[in-house]
């Protein structure tokens, strides 16, 4: 798989944003990671619709900027394999094709946005922003998982009629695990989510983990965070199957 990986960048309110380029163009997708870091965000790159897929698969995006002429998976095909899959995540389509039917091909295979090449790179930032105010607007506030809810906005959680009081730290990682309910994480992914200055090797994020568990199950609740060996850690929720 061709890809790069870049520093972890934050959100403005706090949180990381997260996106995949899927970009054959090397240069053209190395300047473009490069201006968006930048500005703020974490950027994964592949270089071909494969390795874009796969990405997909295991890495939860806030946005995929999607070239339509790519090697192996072409964008038009990717777009629709992601929303078959039941992602939501918002995609915004690049591409060198200006015609109407291009565009009304890219959309309605699943795009939320579309940009033609050559583009004006603040006209990238603006849709990018405009992409994730919609994506924000359309979630639900309150974060749910079995008996277990989190509220992003008032900063609050409680698991059945028991308030939880978790430090800063505790509170991210949860707040990934209910956003990816039932999705095995990594401790690099925990890592990048809630820490930006640290190794993911450091035994940190265990010991977050293992505090978080006892917090959640100190009034003899079942446990529902567990341990993936050699891989991470996995939320499940009572509610799937």
């Amino acid at each position: 798989m061709q890809q790069e990986r870049r520093a972890v960048a934050f959100h403005r309110k706090g949180s990381i944003v997260r996106m995949l380029l899927v970009e054959d163009e090397q240069r053209l997708a190395s300047l473009l990671q490069q201006g968006l870091i930048d500005h703020g965000y974490a950027v994964d790159v592949a270089h071909d619709g494969t390795s874009g897929w796969e990405r997909i698969q295991v890495e939860p995006y806030d946005v995929v900027i999607l070239d339509i002429m790519l090697p192996g998976i072409d964008g038009i095909t990717l777009c629709r394999k992601l929303r078959a899959a039941g992602l939501n995540t918002p995609v915004l389509m690049l591409t060198a094709r200006d015609r109407v039917r291009d565009r009304v091909l890219g959309l309605d295979s699943g795009a939320d946005d579309y940009l033609t090449k050559p583009f004006a790179f603040p006209e990238l930032l603006a849709r990018i922003r405009a992409l994730l105010r919609r994506e924000s607007g359309s979630r639900d506030p309150v974060l749910r998982a079995g008996d277990v809810e989190l509220d992003p906005q008032a900063r609050t959680a409680r698991r059945g009629t028991r308030s939880l009081e978790l430090t800063s730290k505790e509170f991210g990682i949860l707040e990934l695990f209910l956003r990816n309910a039932n999705r095995v994480l990594t401790r690099s992914q925990i890592a990048e989510h809630v820490w930006s200055d640290f190794a993911a090797e450091s035994n940190v994020i265990d010991v977050y983990v293992s505090a978080l568990r006892r917090k959640l199950s100190e009034a003899g609740e079942p446990n529902i965070i567990h341990t993936v060996r050699g891989i991470g850690y996995q939320l499940r929720s009572r509610d799937s199957p």
